[in-house]
């Protein structure tokens, strides 16, 4: 039998195992009130560490995982993208502004301080962590929030206004900082501020055409097409279709310069006009749940042993500014809206660090060591780990002192 047969058992086996294993982690852990993504990352970690003792993954089965994990990149995206709701954003946009400015300045200026200044990391793995702790995992919390009846509260839906628009600003900045330096393999020491500001520009000018169309897409030509499949086609056709498309457009973006992840997020943001219509569509979610977990594999299969020893003091230090950057960064604007306990429910809500956050740190990771080498990558893995455990246990307390009614209740 052939080498190559062999793998392609190997990943037939693996594969398969794989996704009867994350559904009974989903299972387990919802009922433990631990994120899935928690046991999916262990996945990916064990994978490593058996891989490490005992070689069993080939050069070209580990290339499968890396296209799975991009397929699941994409599913998170556009997933984010279809359920971003811009008019509504709109409704509290200056108070959900607010926050999310204090949010970004506090936790993004006070990450890149301490990363650059105290633990002496280079400018650019440095502005790397400085944009993951911006972003927020609030799906983390809004698990919490449902249990409690709370999400159509005005604090509920004030939070996830903001979190929308941390979603929004994380993605457009890593996009920014990813074509800034894609651009300059070598070292984060030598960093040119003027190539940094012609990238950026281009950027920006590709983002308005990229944009440009993407809306024009929306308004005059999605509709029709889905309606067209709608009439012809039973389900779960039509979300073919719209998948089918929503990786075209990712896979434009992409080439366009941008990251996977950015085209993803538009090819989303391009359905989020009738999100009922495919959001809600089984098919949708079962694709979202056999693809996504892959992507925090392959974060655990990324993690180097050798360098989690060096990553824990440092994971230890870049945790309490996860937590300490929501904390004040939300708390102190929030207050400015709303009362103490809506403020504090808002930040620990926030602070959560999963998919976001990681697109960030794996894509920075991809590039090489000079832009976030081994030990940060691993530290913000166990970040994303303790952020993503702890913020729920406090947030259900906080919930049951302070129960959240809606507006219609």
């Amino acid at each position: 039998m052939t080498e190559t047969a062999v793998s392609i058992q190997y990943l037939v086996l693996l594969f398969g195992a794989i996704l009867v294993l994350n559904m009974f982690l989903r299972m387990g852990l919802k009922n433990l009130g631990v994120p899935s993504l928690i046991g999916f990352m262990a996945v990916g970690l064990a994978i490593r560490f058996l891989d490490g003792h005992w070689p069993f993954l080939s050069p070209g089965v580990k290339e499968v995982f890396r296209f799975l994990a991009d397929i699941g990149l994409f599913a998170l995206l556009f997933r984010v993208g279809l359920e971003s709701n811009l008019k509504g954003l709109l409704k509290q946009f200056r108070h959900a502004c607010l926050i999310w400015v204090g949010n970004i300045l506090f936790s993004g200026l006070l990450g890149f301080s301490v990363a650059f200044w105290m633990l002496r990391i280079d400018v650019l793995p440095s502005l790397f962590v400085a944009v993951a702790l911006t972003a927020t995992s609030v799906g983390v919390s809004i698990s919490v929030w449902q249990e409690h009846k709370a999400t159509r509260s005005p604090t509920g839906e004030l939070l996830l206004d903001v979190a929308e628009m941390d979603d929004i600003s994380g993605i457009l900045l890593m996009a920014l900082l990813l074509s800034a330096v894609s651009g300059m393999a070598g070292g984060g020491d030598h960093v040119s501020v003027g190539i940094m500001i012609r990238s950026v520009g281009i950027i920006l000018l590709k983002l308005i055409v990229f944009g440009g169309v993407c809306v024009v897409f929306s308004r005059y030509i999605e509709e029709r097409i889905t309606r067209f499949f709608e009439r012809k086609t039973h389900s779960p056709a039509p979300m073919i279709v719209v998948a089918g498309l929503g990786l075209v457009i990712a896979g434009i973006g992409a080439l366009l310069g941008f990251s996977l992840a950015m085209g993803a997020f538009f090819a989303g943001l391009v359905f989020s006009r009738d999100p009922e219509a495919v959001n809600l569509d089984a098919s949708f979610s079962s694709l979202y749940d056999m693809f996504s977990p892959f992507f925090f594999i392959g974060i655990g299969l990324s993690v180097n042993f050798s360098s989690l020893t060096s990553a824990l003091g440092l994971g230890g230090i870049l945790f309490v500014l996860a937590v300490g950057g929501k904390l004040i960064g939300n708390g102190l604007l929030s207050l400015a809206v709303t009362d103490a306990v809506s403020a504090l429910l808002i930040s620990v809500s926030m602070v959560p660090r999963a998919e976001i956050a990681m697109v960030i740190m794996q894509r920075g990771h991809q590039l090489g060591e000079w832009a976030v080498p081994d030990s940060v990558f691993s530290a913000m893995v166990l970040v994303s780990l303790g952020t993503c455990v702890i913020s729920p246990l406090v947030l259900r307390k906080l919930l049951k002192r302070w129960p959240q009614k809606s507006e219609s209740s």
